[in-house]
């Protein structure tokens, strides 16, 4: 029997037909033979387990889901805040109050848990939040007064902020190599969430039985499913010691992505402070300002806003980060400044043409300035790293709110929500023109696994070099 050899590496092979290396050659019981490249799959770090019944890709489709689940969650009130200050007889003091202990909860929790899922895993930490989020629904559906809405609110920030940096993290591991589809997951799921948790919310109040209780229940039947499926992902992070020194309060940012995280940290602001605006007093403003009291067009407003801001994100997935986000902080100025346009003339139309354009803003610019830093993370900083994020967004997102909340009792609604629309349209507008002037290096990423690779068929040993043939066509 004659024993083929491999080819040399480049040149012609039988019958003269030319061909050039792309990949590795292995040799079964057929003799060699080509092989078939298989789906790109990262590694995981020492001591990670993948022993599941979900494959990665049903796996980051879960986990992708999950924060959608959390942002519509955290956006289902704010379509209800003017039928809950009509039952419950309370004013813009208590809703600022509201608003105010889910952002301190929220960044509290982010700031103590935040890495802990790169000490003790990713699946522990992700089951307790989602217990903890199904707490807070299960205090929502019990709410009868003030109190109870804000003891809800405190239990679902503890939770959301234990939850952000490790589906953040999750994403990243489980993402294709070679890919950036967890920075892009971690930019559309949640501005997707918001959007569903807008309309769902704003439908099930006007046309639903138990107006503020429906919403509630529909998202805890989701809470329960996700709680079932955590069981059977596969954990992506090794556990390490340090998981009590990790608690300790403070921005982990590796030192590689420090200067790219500062030079972002400005559309971080820009962005989340808009969304911030839209989430805290658009459906104040739709029913004093634009005597729109329908709580389903509330829900559409908010989630036209996150939505536009999602579709941007995917439409723009394969451009540059510095032309993302330049792009969208330029739509970003453009929406705020058709924003304050509608406020002044009292218009319902432009109002939403004002929201969509900034939406699609938020998501281009902010997908630009995450995709940016996630590459610069190794699998154990992640966590730590998408929790900075997100600690400097819900800053951006809280503070402005807050203030609004002040001085909407000083100077009023109107007054307010112009104000604080100019202040978002200066402030992305400095950020343009700072990215302009000095733009940061682009990121270097780390090294790459090598890809994998199968066999076409039967058990295979590799043939010296890392290298395959193309398939070749014989010419005349």
């Amino acid at each position: 029997m004659t024993t083929r050899s491999p080819p040399a590496r480049g040149g012609r092979g039988p019958g003269g037909c030319s061909w050039r290396p792309t990949g590795r050659l292995l040799r079964n019981s057929r003799g060699w033979r080509r092989l078939v490249p298989a789906r790109t799959v990262r590694p995981l770090p020492n001591g990670a387990s993948m022993s599941s019944s979900l494959a990665r890709p049903a796996a980051f489709g879960v986990v992708g889901a999950t924060v959608a689940t959390f942002l519509a969650a955290s956006s289902a009130p704010s379509p209800l805040y003017p039928a809950y200050e009509q039952a419950f007889g309370f004013g813009p003091t208590t809703l600022t109050v509201v608003f105010a202990v889910y952002v301190l909860a929220l960044l509290a929790a982010l700031l103590v848990v935040g890495r802990l899922s790169d000490h003790v895993g990713r699946r522990p930490v992700l089951a307790a939040a989602l217990a903890l989020e199904l707490a807070s629904l299960v205090v929502f559906l019990a709410a009868s007064d003030a109190g109870w809405l804000v003891a809800a609110r405190v239990v679902q920030g503890l939770a959301t902020g234990g939850a952000i940096g490790v589906l953040g993290a999750y994403l990243l591991d489980l993402q294709p190599e070679g890919t950036q589809r967890g920075a892009l997951v971690n930019s559309v799921a949640p501005m997707a969430g918001l959007a569903v948790g807008g309309v769902l919310a704003g439908v099930l109040s006007q046309y639903g039985p138990a107006p503020l209780r429906l919403v509630y229940a529909v998202l805890g039947v989701a809470v329960v499913v996700l709680l079932v499926l955590v069981r059977f992902l596969p954990e992506t992070s090794a556990t390490r010691p340090g998981a009590l020194a990790s608690m300790r309060p403070e921005i982990a940012v590796p030192a590689r992505a420090r200067r790219t995280f500062l030079a972002s940290t400005p559309v971080f602001l820009s962005t989340w402070s808009l969304g911030g605006l839209m989430l805290s007093v658009s459906g104040s403003v739709l029913a004093t300002q634009l005597g729109e009291t329908n709580h389903a067009v509330s829900g559409v407003v908010i989630a036209l806003f996150t939505g536009a801001g999602a579709t941007a994100a995917l439409l723009g997935r394969d451009r540059s980060s510095a032309l993302l986000a330049r792009g969208g902080l330029g739509a970003l100025v453009v929406g705020v400044a058709a924003f304050v346009l509608a406020l002044v003339l009292s218009s319902l139309a432009l109002l939403v043409v004002a929201v969509v354009v900034a939406g699609t803003g938020f998501g281009a610019a902010f997908l630009g300035a995450l995709r940016s830093l996630t590459s610069l993370a190794r699998p154990h900083e992640r966590s730590g790293l998408m929790s900075a994020v997100f600690t400097v967004s819900y800053l951006a997102f809280s503070v402005p709110a807050l203030a609004a909340g002040v001085l909407t009792r000083v100077v009023g609604l109107h007054a307010t929500a112009l104000g604080y629309a100019t202040v978002v349209g200066v402030l992305a507008a400095t950020a343009l023109g700072a990215d302009l002037l000095v733009r940061p290096p682009a990121p270097a990423d780390d090294a790459v696994p090598e890809d994998e690779a199968v066999a076409a068929d039967g058990p295979a040993e590799t043939a010296g070099s890392p290298e395959q043939a193309r398939p070749c066509t014989q010419t005349a």
